[in-house]
């Protein structure tokens, strides 16, 4: 009998046990319910203790959680209809909160359905299709303009994706804490166009490119015209160089001939005359030509005085 009873107690004892005490990872936090009423928050990991039976463990994520949107058809502004899915990233900051106003994960993904849902609803219709599609750092032409309503919008009056994201972000997350949720990013994960206007965002997008390809050609000519410029003035430089060496190099030559000429003249009047007058009549006559000359020129002299000792 007394064993058996020892049995019973150590039985008892350990199912006491086994319900009083509970472990925290460090990747979650713990909500400590007693008949359903939240009575305490553990956010520290740990070894934790609570009353057997009737309190309870509801363990929710430290970590960052995903959230999805379903694909919504949404005019724009401009009136163009786009199907918009969205993403974003979540977690939870204060449990107790979050455990009071929706209780468990599919709750606060329900809210969120909600919120971002509205939110991102408002941000689309409340903007031009061009700036939906078009990063913040796109440049516009000068003359670039859309008419809405039938007034037009001039391209530096508009923003772009990153800028709408930025609010929507904003926005939203001024709601979220009365959940316990904090948002920490959300973007447009992807942009169906309907039929209808889809090629004519093809069309802007390929002219965005076309913009940037013809800047990027720009520049390249500007810096091929700089590279020419400079070659061109090199070789001018050179040539310039080359043609003053050539005409000191004549000079010098014309100035060394004058000076044997003036030493051969000096040296020899007769024999100096004799020879240029010689050299003369040589580039004078050319093959099997005729002479005709005076008997008072200077080389008809030279013939008749050869046998006088020339």
């Amino acid at each position: 009998m007394k064993n058996g009873l020892l049995v019973v107690i150590i039985l008892a004892a350990v199912l006491v046990g086994q319900d009083a005490f509970y472990t925290v990872n460090e990747a979650e936090q713990v909500v400590i319910t007693q008949f359903g009423d939240p009575v305490r928050t553990v956010t520290d990991s740990g070894l934790n203790f609570k009353l057997p039976f009737v309190q309870n463990v509801n363990r929710f994520e430290k970590r960052i959680l995903k959230w999805d949107g379903d694909p919504n058809q949404i005019p724009t502004k401009d009136m163009r209809f786009i199907w918009v899915n969205t993403t974003a990233r979540w977690r939870i900051t204060d449990p107790l909160v979050f455990y009071r106003t929706v209780f468990n994960i599919q709750g606060g993904l329900s809210r969120l359905d909600n919120i971002l849902d509205s939110v991102v609803r408002d941000a689309v219709s409340s903007h031009l299709l061009a700036e939906l599609v078009r990063g913040s750092d796109y440049k516009a032409d000068a003359g670039e303009a859309f008419e809405v309503d039938g007034k037009e919008i001039g391209a530096d009056e508009m923003i772009g994706r990153e800028t709408i994201i930025r609010d929507v972000l904003s926005r939203a997350s001024s709601s979220t804490p009365a959940y316990g949720i904090e948002l920490v990013d959300i973007q447009i994960k992807r942009i169906n166009y309907v039929e209808q206007v889809r090629e004519r965002v093809y069309e802007r997008m390929i002219n965005e490119r076309k913009q940037v390809a013809a800047r990027y050609r720009s520049e390249g000519e500007g810096e091929k015209a700089n590279i020419l410029g400079e070659m061109d003035l090199q070789l001018q430089q050179i040539r310039s160089e080359a043609h003053r060496k050539v005409l000191e190099t004549r000079g010098n030559a014309d100035a060394q001939a004058a000076a044997i000429y003036a030493d051969a003249y000096n040296q020899d009047k007769e024999l100096y005359a004799f020879l240029r007058t010689m050299e003369s009549y040589q580039k004078t006559l050319t093959k099997n030509g005729k002479l005709v000359i005076s008997a008072d020129s200077d080389y008809y002299k030279y013939l008749r005085t050869r046998d006088a000792g020339f």
